[in-house]
């Protein structure tokens, strides 16, 4: 089973798309050289470009939100792969602190500013400390 590619893809596909293209057809995972060798035979390059674009075929795929690299330098499509979260109550990077809310509660109540007492009763519009400066006086 291999891909076939008519001209006008491949003048049309990067290397990413035909990648994406072989691993779907697959549906395996794939170590990174095997799969730019497919990409280069199906896009009917000269195999030395195989040495020279590994690099950048590499980067390709880490920045290709399309694939995922798996563990022993396997490649596949994220497609094939779920992600699972775990709320494990044992976890260890989880800070054992616990709250105690009343105590929370007390600390605000002493912490707590009397906000009225610089205001000057006497100022109605709460304009009373500001000074007016001329141009003139600057």
């Amino acid at each position: 089973m291999k891909v076939k590619l008519t001209d006008e893809e491949i003048d049309t596909l990067s290397y990413d798309d035909v990648a994406y293209l072989i691993l779907k057809e697959y549906k395996t995972k794939m170590k990174i050289q095997e799969l730019f060798k497919m990409v280069i035979e199906a896009m009917k390059l000269p195999e030395d470009l195989f040495t020279e674009g590994i690099g950048d075929f590499f980067e390709l795929l880490l920045t290709d939100k399309r694939f995922i690299m798996l563990k022993e330098g396997y490649w596949d499509l994220k497609a094939n792969h779920s992600v699972k979260v775990s709320l494990d109550e044992d976890d260890e990077d989880d800070d054992d602190e616990e709250f105690d809310i009343e105590e929370e509660e007390e600390e605000l109540e002493e912490e707590e500013v009397d906000y009225e007492e610089d205001v000057d009763e006497d100022d109605d519009d709460g304009l009373g400390n500001l000074v007016v400066i001329d141009e003139d006086e600057d």
